[in-house]
Protein backbone atom coordinates (compact mmCIF):
# COMPACT_ATOMS: atom_id res chain seq x y z
CA UNK A 1 0.00 0.00 0.00
CA UNK A 2 1.26 3.25 -1.10
CA UNK A 3 0.51 6.99 0.40
CA UNK A 4 -0.46 9.42 -2.14
CA UNK A 5 -1.59 12.82 -1.96
CA UNK A 6 -4.82 13.95 -3.41
CA UNK A 7 -7.81 15.84 -4.14
CA UNK A 8 -11.31 14.65 -2.06
CA UNK A 9 -14.57 15.80 -2.17
CA UNK A 10 -16.51 14.88 0.83
CA UNK A 11 -19.34 16.66 0.36
CA UNK A 12 -21.46 17.86 -2.56
CA UNK A 13 -23.31 21.71 -3.18
CA UNK A 14 -20.09 23.85 -1.78
CA UNK A 15 -20.95 27.48 -2.71
CA UNK A 16 -18.40 29.10 -4.61
CA UNK A 17 -16.16 31.16 -4.61
CA UNK A 18 -14.64 27.83 -4.06
CA UNK A 19 -11.19 29.32 -2.77
CA UNK A 20 -13.17 30.09 0.26
CA UNK A 21 -15.41 26.87 0.98
CA UNK A 22 -12.92 24.87 -0.62
CA UNK A 23 -14.94 21.77 -1.09
CA UNK A 24 -11.44 20.02 -2.16
CA UNK A 25 -8.58 19.12 0.34
CA UNK A 26 -5.69 17.68 -0.37
CA UNK A 27 -5.62 14.59 1.82
CA UNK A 28 -2.92 12.01 1.86
CA UNK A 29 -4.43 9.02 0.11
CA UNK A 30 -3.70 5.07 0.63
CA UNK A 31 -3.86 3.57 -2.61
CA UNK A 32 -3.54 -0.72 -3.06
CA UNK A 33 -1.57 -2.01 -5.36
CA UNK A 34 -2.91 -2.65 -8.76
CA UNK A 35 -5.40 -6.09 -8.95
CA UNK A 36 -6.05 -8.53 -11.57
CA UNK A 37 -7.23 -6.77 -14.52
CA UNK A 38 -5.87 -3.17 -12.88
CA UNK A 39 -2.63 -0.97 -13.83
CA UNK A 40 -1.04 1.82 -11.43
CA UNK A 41 -0.63 4.74 -13.12
CA UNK A 42 1.66 7.81 -12.08
CA UNK A 43 -1.00 11.04 -13.30
CA UNK A 44 1.72 13.52 -14.84
CA UNK A 45 -1.71 15.62 -16.33
CA UNK A 46 -4.62 16.03 -15.36
CA UNK A 47 -7.49 18.57 -16.90
CA UNK A 48 -10.06 20.12 -15.23
CA UNK A 49 -13.63 19.65 -16.86
CA UNK A 50 -17.33 20.93 -15.97
CA UNK A 51 -18.15 17.16 -15.33
CA UNK A 52 -16.10 17.07 -12.32
CA UNK A 53 -17.65 21.01 -11.05
CA UNK A 54 -21.27 19.00 -11.89
CA UNK A 55 -20.72 16.44 -8.56
CA UNK A 56 -18.81 19.30 -6.45
CA UNK A 57 -21.96 21.32 -6.88
CA UNK A 58 -24.26 18.44 -6.89
CA UNK A 59 -25.94 18.39 -10.30
CA UNK A 60 -24.35 14.67 -10.58
CA UNK A 61 -24.99 13.10 -7.32
CA UNK A 62 -21.94 10.68 -6.94
CA UNK A 63 -21.18 8.68 -3.75
CA UNK A 64 -19.07 10.51 -0.93
CA UNK A 65 -16.01 10.51 -0.19
CA UNK A 66 -14.76 10.74 -3.38
CA UNK A 67 -11.57 11.84 -5.28
CA UNK A 68 -11.88 13.62 -8.41
CA UNK A 69 -10.79 13.93 -11.95
CA UNK A 70 -11.26 11.83 -15.34
CA UNK A 71 -9.51 13.48 -17.56
CA UNK A 72 -5.75 12.36 -17.60
CA UNK A 73 -2.92 11.20 -18.48
CA UNK A 74 0.14 9.77 -16.97
CA UNK A 75 2.54 6.47 -16.99
CA UNK A 76 2.01 2.97 -16.53
CA UNK A 77 3.89 2.29 -12.99
CA UNK A 78 2.88 -1.41 -12.03
CA UNK A 79 0.33 -3.97 -13.97
CA UNK A 80 -1.84 -6.67 -12.14
CA UNK A 81 -2.16 -10.12 -13.11
CA UNK A 82 -4.30 -10.86 -16.75
CA UNK A 83 -3.36 -7.77 -17.70
CA UNK A 84 -2.15 -7.24 -21.37
CA UNK A 85 -3.48 -3.93 -22.82
CA UNK A 86 0.10 -2.13 -21.25
CA UNK A 87 3.16 -2.74 -19.79
CA UNK A 88 5.36 -0.33 -17.53
CA UNK A 89 6.56 2.48 -18.57
CA UNK A 90 4.09 3.15 -21.58
CA UNK A 91 2.76 6.73 -21.71
CA UNK A 92 -1.72 6.63 -21.48
CA UNK A 93 -4.77 8.62 -21.50
CA UNK A 94 -7.21 7.19 -18.89
CA UNK A 95 -10.97 6.96 -20.71
CA UNK A 96 -14.37 7.80 -18.54
CA UNK A 97 -16.27 4.90 -19.36
CA UNK A 98 -14.88 1.82 -18.99
CA UNK A 99 -15.47 -1.25 -21.21
CA UNK A 100 -16.00 -4.64 -20.47
CA UNK A 101 -16.33 -5.85 -23.96
CA UNK A 102 -18.60 -8.55 -23.73
CA UNK A 103 -21.83 -7.05 -22.92
CA UNK A 104 -24.48 -6.24 -25.65
CA UNK A 105 -23.20 -2.42 -26.24
CA UNK A 106 -19.64 -3.13 -26.16
CA UNK A 107 -20.28 -6.35 -28.49
CA UNK A 108 -22.18 -4.17 -31.12
CA UNK A 109 -18.98 -1.86 -31.15
CA UNK A 110 -20.70 0.66 -28.44
CA UNK A 111 -18.14 0.55 -25.49
CA UNK A 112 -19.54 4.03 -24.93
CA UNK A 113 -22.73 2.47 -23.88
CA UNK A 114 -20.76 -0.43 -21.56
CA UNK A 115 -23.69 -1.94 -19.04
CA UNK A 116 -21.24 -2.55 -16.40
CA UNK A 117 -19.11 0.59 -17.04
CA UNK A 118 -21.89 2.47 -16.17
CA UNK A 119 -23.12 0.18 -13.36
CA UNK A 120 -19.33 0.94 -11.44
CA UNK A 121 -19.34 4.78 -12.28
CA UNK A 122 -22.25 5.42 -10.33
CA UNK A 123 -21.54 2.94 -7.85
CA UNK A 124 -17.83 4.84 -7.00
CA UNK A 125 -15.89 1.82 -8.23
CA UNK A 126 -13.51 0.37 -10.85
CA UNK A 127 -14.97 -2.41 -13.16
CA UNK A 128 -14.03 -5.17 -11.12
CA UNK A 129 -16.46 -3.42 -8.30
CA UNK A 130 -13.47 -2.85 -6.45
CA UNK A 131 -12.75 0.57 -4.58
CA UNK A 132 -8.20 0.63 -4.44
CA UNK A 133 -8.67 4.18 -2.05
CA UNK A 134 -8.84 4.80 1.46
CA UNK A 135 -8.30 7.68 4.01
CA UNK A 136 -7.63 6.29 7.92
CA UNK A 137 -9.33 3.25 7.76
CA UNK A 138 -12.54 5.03 5.26
CA UNK A 139 -12.96 3.73 1.57
CA UNK A 140 -12.90 6.38 -1.04
CA UNK A 141 -14.81 5.96 -4.16
CA UNK A 142 -13.34 6.38 -7.39
CA UNK A 143 -14.71 9.28 -9.99
CA UNK A 144 -15.63 7.54 -13.64
CA UNK A 145 -12.90 5.31 -12.92
CA UNK A 146 -9.93 7.51 -12.73
CA UNK A 147 -9.67 9.55 -9.99
CA UNK A 148 -6.99 11.27 -11.32
CA UNK A 149 -6.72 14.75 -9.40
CA UNK A 150 -4.01 12.59 -7.70
CA UNK A 151 -0.41 11.64 -7.78
CA UNK A 152 -1.05 8.17 -8.62
CA UNK A 153 -4.13 6.24 -9.76
CA UNK A 154 -5.23 2.56 -9.98
CA UNK A 155 -7.63 1.93 -12.96
CA UNK A 156 -9.04 -0.85 -15.19
CA UNK A 157 -6.82 -1.80 -17.83
CA UNK A 158 -9.69 -1.09 -20.04
CA UNK A 159 -9.83 2.40 -18.78
CA UNK A 160 -6.69 3.36 -20.40
CA UNK A 161 -5.22 3.51 -23.95
CA UNK A 162 -1.49 3.76 -24.86
CA UNK A 163 -0.20 6.56 -26.76
CA UNK A 164 2.43 7.78 -28.59
CA UNK A 165 5.19 8.93 -25.68
CA UNK A 166 6.24 11.79 -27.94
CA UNK A 167 3.30 13.87 -27.35
CA UNK A 168 3.03 16.32 -24.02
CA UNK A 169 1.36 15.01 -21.05
CA UNK A 170 -0.76 18.24 -20.58
CA UNK A 171 -1.94 18.04 -24.18
CA UNK A 172 -2.28 14.61 -24.28
CA UNK A 173 -4.62 15.04 -21.20
CA UNK A 174 -7.36 16.79 -23.44
CA UNK A 175 -8.05 13.52 -25.46
CA UNK A 176 -9.54 11.51 -22.59
CA UNK A 177 -12.61 13.94 -22.83
CA UNK A 178 -12.80 17.23 -24.13
CA UNK A 179 -11.50 16.04 -27.05
CA UNK A 180 -13.20 12.40 -27.37
CA UNK A 181 -15.96 13.81 -26.43
CA UNK A 182 -16.56 17.18 -28.73
CA UNK A 183 -14.54 16.11 -31.61
CA UNK A 184 -16.40 12.53 -31.21
CA UNK A 185 -19.98 13.69 -31.43
CA UNK A 186 -19.24 15.74 -34.65
CA UNK A 187 -17.42 12.60 -36.42
CA UNK A 188 -19.10 9.64 -34.85
CA UNK A 189 -22.26 10.63 -33.86
CA UNK A 190 -23.68 13.24 -35.89
CA UNK A 191 -21.22 12.00 -38.92
CA UNK A 192 -20.72 15.11 -40.69
CA UNK A 193 -19.37 15.49 -43.78
CA UNK A 194 -17.52 18.00 -46.17
CA UNK A 195 -19.61 20.92 -47.41
CA UNK A 196 -22.17 20.42 -44.60
CA UNK A 197 -23.13 22.99 -41.95
CA UNK A 198 -22.76 22.65 -38.39
CA UNK A 199 -23.49 25.13 -34.92
CA UNK A 200 -21.90 24.51 -31.77
CA UNK A 201 -23.66 25.68 -28.82
CA UNK A 202 -21.30 26.48 -25.73
CA UNK A 203 -18.08 27.06 -26.01
CA UNK A 204 -16.09 25.31 -22.99
CA UNK A 205 -13.37 22.62 -23.82
CA UNK A 206 -15.95 20.55 -25.47
CA UNK A 207 -17.66 23.05 -27.93
CA UNK A 208 -14.18 24.13 -28.97
CA UNK A 209 -13.34 20.51 -29.51
CA UNK A 210 -16.27 20.30 -31.49
CA UNK A 211 -15.18 23.45 -33.44
CA UNK A 212 -12.38 21.56 -34.06
CA UNK A 213 -13.79 18.44 -35.54
CA UNK A 214 -15.92 20.47 -37.77
CA UNK A 215 -13.14 22.27 -39.31
CA UNK A 216 -11.00 18.80 -39.65
CA UNK A 217 -14.33 17.74 -41.15
CA UNK A 218 -14.61 20.09 -43.90
CA UNK A 219 -17.88 21.79 -42.80
CA UNK A 220 -19.04 24.95 -45.01
CA UNK A 221 -20.52 26.69 -42.45
CA UNK A 222 -19.55 26.41 -38.68
CA UNK A 223 -21.45 28.48 -36.37
CA UNK A 224 -20.40 29.31 -32.61
CA UNK A 225 -22.67 30.36 -30.46
CA UNK A 226 -21.79 31.10 -26.49
CA UNK A 227 -22.76 34.03 -24.42
CA UNK A 228 -18.68 35.27 -23.67
CA UNK A 229 -17.20 37.24 -26.33
CA UNK A 230 -13.95 35.58 -25.03
CA UNK A 231 -15.05 32.22 -26.50
CA UNK A 232 -16.63 33.35 -29.58
CA UNK A 233 -13.14 34.75 -30.55
CA UNK A 234 -11.34 31.88 -29.74
CA UNK A 235 -14.18 29.99 -32.06
CA UNK A 236 -13.68 32.02 -34.62
CA UNK A 237 -9.57 31.60 -34.24
CA UNK A 238 -9.97 27.59 -34.41
CA UNK A 239 -12.13 28.57 -37.88
CA UNK A 240 -15.45 29.21 -36.82
CA UNK A 241 -16.99 30.65 -39.66
CA UNK A 242 -19.63 33.05 -37.84
CA UNK A 243 -19.86 33.92 -33.41
CA UNK A 244 -23.02 34.33 -32.40
CA UNK A 245 -23.88 35.68 -28.92
CA UNK A 246 -27.79 34.16 -28.29
CA UNK A 247 -28.76 36.82 -25.64
CA UNK A 248 -28.08 39.71 -28.77
CA UNK A 249 -31.74 40.14 -29.57
CA UNK A 250 -32.63 38.56 -33.48
CA UNK A 251 -29.76 35.82 -32.42
CA UNK A 252 -32.29 33.38 -33.57
CA UNK A 253 -33.57 34.97 -36.68
CA UNK A 254 -30.31 35.72 -37.92
CA UNK A 255 -28.66 32.46 -37.52
CA UNK A 256 -31.55 31.13 -39.70
CA UNK A 257 -31.18 33.39 -42.29
CA UNK A 258 -27.04 33.19 -42.46
CA UNK A 259 -27.76 29.35 -42.52
CA UNK A 260 -30.50 29.55 -45.06
CA UNK A 261 -32.85 27.54 -42.41
CA UNK A 262 -30.79 26.12 -40.30
CA UNK A 263 -27.76 24.08 -40.31
CA UNK A 264 -27.75 20.59 -40.74
CA UNK A 265 -26.30 19.55 -37.71
CA UNK A 266 -26.43 21.40 -34.64
CA UNK A 267 -24.37 20.34 -31.54
CA UNK A 268 -25.56 21.66 -28.27
CA UNK A 269 -22.50 21.39 -25.62
CA UNK A 270 -23.71 23.37 -22.79
CA UNK A 271 -25.83 20.89 -20.94
CA UNK A 272 -28.54 23.35 -20.46
CA UNK A 273 -32.78 23.28 -21.43
CA UNK A 274 -32.63 26.75 -23.12
CA UNK A 275 -29.76 25.96 -25.00
CA UNK A 276 -31.38 22.36 -26.50
CA UNK A 277 -34.43 24.43 -27.38
CA UNK A 278 -32.39 26.65 -29.13
CA UNK A 279 -30.55 23.89 -31.18
CA UNK A 280 -33.55 22.96 -31.94
CA UNK A 281 -34.83 25.66 -33.16
CA UNK A 282 -31.67 26.51 -35.54
CA UNK A 283 -31.90 23.03 -37.08
CA UNK A 284 -33.03 22.97 -40.66
CA UNK A 285 -35.78 20.78 -41.95
CA UNK A 286 -34.24 16.69 -42.06
CA UNK A 287 -31.35 17.98 -39.99
CA UNK A 288 -29.72 16.71 -36.62
CA UNK A 289 -29.59 17.69 -32.98
CA UNK A 290 -26.91 16.65 -31.25
CA UNK A 291 -26.81 17.01 -27.25
CA UNK A 292 -22.95 16.14 -25.69
CA UNK A 293 -24.39 18.02 -22.59
CA UNK A 294 -25.08 16.75 -19.36
CA UNK A 295 -27.79 18.63 -17.07
CA UNK A 296 -28.97 18.52 -13.90
CA UNK A 297 -31.14 15.02 -14.11
CA UNK A 298 -34.41 16.34 -13.67
CA UNK A 299 -34.07 18.19 -16.52
CA UNK A 300 -36.76 18.08 -19.61
CA UNK A 301 -36.89 19.10 -23.37
CA UNK A 302 -40.28 19.54 -24.72
CA UNK A 303 -40.10 18.77 -28.23
CA UNK A 304 -43.23 18.92 -31.01
CA UNK A 305 -44.16 15.51 -32.08
CA UNK A 306 -45.55 16.60 -35.10
CA UNK A 307 -42.40 18.48 -36.58
CA UNK A 308 -39.99 16.07 -35.31
CA UNK A 309 -42.24 13.18 -38.06
CA UNK A 310 -43.34 16.32 -40.67
CA UNK A 311 -39.83 18.19 -40.76
CA UNK A 312 -37.97 14.35 -40.58
CA UNK A 313 -35.68 15.86 -37.86
CA UNK A 314 -33.40 13.79 -35.67
CA UNK A 315 -32.98 14.38 -31.78
CA UNK A 316 -29.61 12.30 -30.88
CA UNK A 317 -27.81 11.88 -27.85
CA UNK A 318 -24.02 11.75 -27.85
CA UNK A 319 -21.71 10.26 -25.11
CA UNK A 320 -17.95 10.31 -25.09
CA UNK A 321 -18.37 11.08 -28.60
CA UNK A 322 -19.84 7.68 -29.39
CA UNK A 323 -16.27 6.88 -29.55
CA UNK A 324 -14.49 3.60 -29.38
CA UNK A 325 -11.26 5.03 -27.95
CA UNK A 326 -8.69 2.23 -28.55
CA UNK A 327 -9.42 3.08 -32.24
CA UNK A 328 -10.33 7.05 -31.91
CA UNK A 329 -7.55 8.48 -29.35
CA UNK A 330 -4.70 7.33 -31.43
CA UNK A 331 -6.56 8.67 -34.43
CA UNK A 332 -7.22 11.66 -33.24
CA UNK A 333 -3.42 12.15 -31.62
CA UNK A 334 -2.63 11.49 -35.38
CA UNK A 335 -4.51 14.58 -36.57
CA UNK A 336 -3.31 16.45 -34.10
CA UNK A 337 0.75 15.64 -35.14
CA UNK A 338 -0.56 16.59 -38.27
CA UNK A 339 -1.48 19.95 -37.31
CA UNK A 340 -4.95 19.22 -38.70
CA UNK A 341 -6.42 18.99 -34.80
CA UNK A 342 -4.78 21.62 -32.90
CA UNK A 343 -6.26 21.07 -29.25
CA UNK A 344 -2.90 22.21 -27.43
CA UNK A 345 -4.87 25.76 -28.22
CA UNK A 346 -7.52 24.83 -25.78
CA UNK A 347 -5.60 25.12 -22.63
CA UNK A 348 -5.97 28.01 -20.59
CA UNK A 349 -3.60 27.43 -17.79
CA UNK A 350 -1.65 25.37 -15.83
CA UNK A 351 -2.05 24.97 -11.83
CA UNK A 352 -0.65 22.41 -9.16
CA UNK A 353 -2.80 20.03 -6.79
CA UNK A 354 -3.01 23.50 -4.46
CA UNK A 355 -4.83 25.35 -6.41
CA UNK A 356 -7.55 23.08 -7.95
CA UNK A 357 -10.44 25.32 -5.75
CA UNK A 358 -9.40 28.39 -7.84
CA UNK A 359 -9.09 26.52 -10.88
CA UNK A 360 -12.61 25.51 -10.22
CA UNK A 361 -13.52 28.91 -9.59
CA UNK A 362 -12.86 30.15 -12.83
CA UNK A 363 -14.22 27.41 -14.68
CA UNK A 364 -17.46 28.03 -12.64
CA UNK A 365 -17.09 32.13 -13.63
CA UNK A 366 -16.66 30.78 -17.52
CA UNK A 367 -13.19 32.70 -17.76
CA UNK A 368 -11.37 28.87 -18.85
CA UNK A 369 -11.72 26.90 -21.24
CA UNK A 370 -9.27 23.53 -20.16
CA UNK A 371 -6.54 24.15 -17.12
CA UNK A 372 -4.78 21.45 -16.50
CA UNK A 373 -2.91 20.34 -13.34
CA UNK A 374 0.34 19.42 -13.86
CA UNK A 375 2.71 16.58 -11.22
CA UNK A 376 6.15 16.33 -11.01
CA UNK A 377 7.88 13.55 -12.64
Amino acid sequence: MMKIKAAVLRNMNAKPPYAQSRPLEIETVEIDPPGPGEVLVKIRAAGLCHSDLSVINGDRPRPMPMVLGHECSGIVEEVGDLVTAVVPGDHVVMVFMPSCGSCIPCAVGRPALCEPGAKANGAGTLLTGKRRLHCDGEIVNHHLGVSGFAEYAIVSERSVVKIDDTIPFDEAALFGCAVLTGVGAVVNTANLRAGQSTAVIGLGGVGLAAVLGAVASGARQIVAIDLSGEKLKLAQALGATHAINPAEDGAIEKIIELTEGGVDYCMEMAGAVKAMELAWKITRLGGTTVTAGLPPPGSALAVPLVQLVAEERTLKGSYIGTCVPRRDIPNYIGLYQGGRLPVNKLMTGKLTLDQINEGFDLLHEGKAVRQIIEFQP
